[in-house]
């Protein structure tokens, strides 16, 4: 019986909230939980958990009546997350844990929503927003979370017959996941005694990967996955920022055993300011969580940026690349390659095992731009950023490989492949 979690602010949308929440009750093997987030304590049979009740319970009982709006977003999202994240770790009561969880609202009710989506609720877990801000930049709200956006078209401020229409269509999405949430879980309860049995041990390996290394991550998968002593199951995450702090979430969520860090552009993004950094923190999860890690530097001879009209000023004049119409490319400088070889190398030596950690450098070219006749090859810059990563690994047990192929060359793949294979074996 799928349980849908249904979050909202009752003093200023219980007409919408009650219609959505009837709309997936229509469904006759259902049920909904639905948590006030608002101001004002509001009396109604529906509300499974009252405002008054989350803030006595997960608030420590702030005045809430005193907190800005603001305040009030960052407070309530404090209190619902905790609410949430009990609700799945602790199931109590009939209705048991919950498949999914759904919101509607504007500006405010999405962010606040939004971030107890991203905080209390693991990656694959269905969460859906029906939000007047859904057609606009979203990335803020979704962060590196499988939250899925839609837009309401009209504002979310009583029912008319087109916001009926939306918030039907809403029931039946999160009805549509939950119940496929349901399913697989179940699914895997029934497969895994089947597989405790199996002699081949399982490895979860996250890769990164960019277009100019796809030929690269392409044949790492294909020979993780023709391993015959070991079970390979390989997840790739598109390093734009999003991709990057993905693949970690999943290492601190546990749900990942190794990585091959093979594209780490996004380091170029944060120290140069492009649009997609991952943020000061990249590659703190797999050090952390100790577990094998083969890194390279793939695609770090650029930063990203959007159309050429976009890249600021004090960029203006440097070697661009129009990667397509949105996405415009800049060949990083010496200055700039010594800074993210020193950034690699001051997070690596972090980690408490370093026979755990290997560096692969592709003296023949980091990304398809960077090899012999590419729009960025650039011998002397790409010697600046091994440099930076040799000396600054110096005095530590960690391998560091120079290798004259290119990072897309095969027997590169095949080799950084292998070492990881060594790695978890």
């Amino acid at each position: 019986m799928p349980n849908i979690i249904l979050l909202g602010t009752c003093d200023t949308k219980l007409p919408e909230l009650l219609y959505l929440r009837d709309q997936i009750l229509r469904h006759p093997d259902t049920t909904v939980t639905l948590i006030d987030v608002g101001r004002q304590h509001v009396e109604n049979a529906a509300i499974t958990m009252p405002q008054s009740l989350l803030v006595h319970k997960y608030g420590r009982n702030a005045p809430v009546a005193e907190l800005s709006r603001g305040e009030l977003n960052r407070y309530m999202a404090t209190c619902a997350t905790d609410a949430v994240r009990a609700l799945v770790e602790q199931p109590t009561g009939p209705m048991g844990a919950p498949h999914g969880i759904v919101s509607l609202g504007g500006s405010g009710g999405t962010s606040l929503a939004a971030s107890v989506m991203r905080n209390a609720l693991p990656l694959g877990f269905p969460k859906l927003i029906t939000s007047t801000i859904a057609s606009g930049d979203t990335g803020p709200v979704v962060g590196e979370a499988d939250i899925t956006l839609m837009y309401s078209v009209v504002d979310v401020a009583g029912l008319n017959e087109l916001l009926r229409n939306i918030l039907s269509n809403a029931a039946g999405a999160i009805l549509g996941m939950a119940s496929a949430y349901e399913r697989m879980l179940q699914e895997k309860r029934e497969t895994r005694g089947e597989t405790n049995g199996s002699s081949r041990k399982k490895v979860r390996v996250g890769i990164t990967m960019f277009g100019v290394t796809t030929k690269s991550v392409d044949e790492i998968r294909a020979h993780l996955t023709a391993n015959r002593d070991i079970d390979f199951e390989v997840f790739v995450f598109h390093a734009t920022g999003h991709g990057g702090r993905a693949m970690e979430r999943l290492v601190e969520e546990g749900r990942l055993d190794a990585i091959i860090d093979l594209t780490t552009t996004e380091i170029c993004d944060y120290i140069c300011g492009g649009n997609m950094s991952a943020g000061p923190t990249r590659l703190e999860a797999a050090i952390k969580a100790e577990i094998p890690l083969v890194l390279s530097v793939g695609a770090t001879d650029m930063v990203n940026f959007g159309p050429p009209n976009q890249i600021p000023s004090q960029y203006r004049g440097r070697k661009l690349y129009e990667h397509n119409p949105s996405v415009t490319l800049m060949r990083t400088n010496a200055e700039e390659a010594r800074s993210v070889g020193a950034f690699v190398a001051d997070k690596l030596k972090k980690h408490k095992r370093a026979s755990m950690v290997e560096v692969w450098l592709p003296n023949g070219g980091v990304s398809a731009l960077s090899e012999a006749g590419g729009a960025f090859q650039d011998g002397d810059v790409d010697a600046a950023l091994f440099s930076a990563v040799e000396q600054g690994l110096q005095g530590t047990s960690i391998r560091v490989v120079s290798d004259d192929r290119a990072i897309n060359d095969k027997g590169f793949a095949v080799d950084v492949a292998d070492s990881l294979v060594k790695m978890v074996s």
